[in-house]
C-alpha cells in the first residue's frame, strides 16, 4: 500500500486515560511545550505544530499502571518516549512539573518517570 491510499490509517494521537484529563492534558503541554485543546472537562488533546500528538480522556475508575509490572497488579500497556539534549535537566524539568522517578531504572542514559496520575514516560539521550 502506498501513503494514498485512503484505507491507509494515520495515527492521530496516543490517548491516555486519566480522572484528572484538563490537569493531565496541562501536564504534558507544559512538559513538551505542545498546545493544550481543553475540549471539555472529559476530554483534552495535546498537539505539536504538525505530527501526531496525545490525547487525554476521563476515567473515573483509573487505576494506575504499575512499574515494573507484576503478577498481581495492572503493569504498564505502553509508554511515552522523549529525546532530550539534557537528561539531568529535563529531569528536573518534569520533576518541577509534577512528574517523579521511578525507582526501578534498567538504563543509565534513560530515565523513567511518572506523570502525575502514574503513567510511565521516558527520557532518554540521543543514541539511547
Amino acid at each position: 500500500m502506498t501513503a494514498a491510499d485512503p484505507s491507509m490509517p494515520t495515527l492521530a494521537a496516543t490517548v491516555l486515560q486519566s480522572p484528572e484529563p484538563l490537569a493531565l492534558a496541562r501536564f504534558y503541554g507544559a512538559l513538551t511545550g505542545w498546545t493544550v485543546h481543553e475540549d471539555d472537562p472529559t476530554w483534552a488533546r495535546i498537539r505539536p505544530a504538525d505530527g501526531p500528538g496525545l490525547s487525554v480522556q476521563y476515567e473515573p475508575a483509573y487505576v494506575a499502571p504499575t512499574w515494573p509490572g507484576t503478577e498481581d497488579a495492572p503493569g504498564m500497556q505502553l509508554h511515552l518516549d522523549f529525546q532530550v539534549e539534557d537528561l539531568p535537566a529535563a529531569v528536573a524539568r518534569a520533576e518541577e512539573l509534577g512528574a517523579r522517578q521511578a525507582e526501578f531504572q534498567p538504563q543509565d542514559d534513560v530515565r523513567v518517570l511518572l506523570d502525575p496520575d502514574g503513567h510511565p514516560f521516558c527520557l532518554f539521550l540521543p543514541g539511547a
